[in-house]
C-alpha cells in the first residue's frame, strides 16, 4: 500500500513521540534529541534524484532559462571538459549540491595514431573534420595515390613528397606540409571547433594516419570557446546573479 508524505510524517512524529524524543528548532533547523539525550540534525531529503541528460549546449540553455522553481538559487555551470558541460547549485543550509543537468557532446570516433587505408582516411577526413587548407592537400594527395607512388614518396623525416595524378595525362608532385593544422568534430557542434596541429604520415600499402601534436592545447581553446558562448547566452542571468559560468 502506498503511503502520502502526509501519513508519513503522522507516522515518524508518534514514533517521536512513543520513544520520548522532542523535536527542536534552532536557527531554523529541526533536530531532536535521541534516546542517549544526544542532538541530531533533521536533514530533509528534498534534492532531485539525479540531473537530467542532455546532448547539446542548447538544449542544456533553454532548460536552465525555464526553471521557474530555481528562480531563487545561484546556480553554477561548469565546463567540465571540451565534450561535458555541468549544472549545479550553490551549497544548501545543509552543505549540499543539487546537480540538476548535464550535456554530454556528441562527437564522431575519429582514429588518431593508427594507420589506416587510403579509402577510410578520406570518409574520415570528409566526414569528420571542418574543412581547412591543409585537410584538402591531404585529401588530394590520398585521392590520387597508387601504390608505386608511395614507395618512391620523398621523405625527410618531417614532410614528404608523393607524385599525384593531376589530370587525365599529367601528373604533379605534391609536397605535405607537417605538421598540418586540422579541426576535427570533438566539441559541441554549436561553437567553432577548435584548430590545432597534427603530424600526417603515409606509408607502403596505401595507408596513412594523422598523430595529434598539440599535446592537448586544444582542450583549453575548446573549453574557453564554450564558456565565452554561455556566457553570451546568459548575459541577463550573469548580470542579476542568477547564474555563474565557470570553466
Amino acid at each position: 500500500m502506498d503511503m502520502t508524505t502526509e501519513t508519513i510524517e503522522k507516522i515518524q512524529e508518534l514514533s517521536l513521540e512513543a520513544a520520548g524524543e522532542k523535536i527542536q528548532i534552532i536557527d531554523g533547523q529541526n533536530y531532536y534529541i535521541d534516546g542517549d539525550g544526544d542532538l541530531r540534525l533533521i536533514v530533509p531529503k528534498d534534492l532531485s534524484d539525479e540531473s537530467i541528460g542532455l546532448r547539446t549546449l542548447t538544449g542544456l540553455i533553454a532548460l536552465v532559462k525555464n526553471m521557474d522553481e530555481r528562480k531563487a538559487q545561484r546556480l553554477f555551470i561548469r565546463v567540465e571538459s571540451p565534450t561535458q558541460v555541468n549544472v549545479f547549485t550553490a551549497l544548501d543550509s545543509y552543505g549540499r549540491r543539487e546537480w540538476l543537468a548535464k550535456s554530454d557532446a556528441s562527437t564522431p570516433d575519429t582514429v588518431f595514431g593508427y594507420f589506416i587505408d587510403a579509402e577510410q582516411m578520406n570518409i574520415m577526413l570528409q566526414s569528420q573534420f571542418v574543412q581547412t587548407n591543409d585537410r584538402n592537400i591531404i585529401l588530394k594527395v590520398i585521392g590520387n595515390l597508387k601504390e608505386e607512388n608511395v614507395r618512391k614518396a620523398s621523405d625527410d623525416g618531417v614532410s614528404q613528397s608523393v607524385t599525384v595524378q593531376s589530370g587525365v595525362a599529367n601528373v604533379s608532385e605534391v609536397k605535405v606540409p607537417n605538421p598540418v593544422e586540422l579541426a576535427p568534430y570533438r566539441t559541441f557542434l554549436e561553437v567553432d571547433q577548435p584548430v590545432s596541429k597534427f603530424i600526417f604520415r603515409m606509408r607502403e600499402g596505401m595507408q596513412g594516419a594523422i598523430f595529434d601534436a598539440d599535446g592537448g592545447a586544444w582542450k583549453i581553446d575548446a573549453m574557453n570557446s564554450i564558456k565565452e558562448y554561455l556566457e553570451d547566452k546568459f548575459s541577463d542571468e550573469i548580470e542579476s546573479g542568477h547564474v555563474v559560468v565557470v570553466a
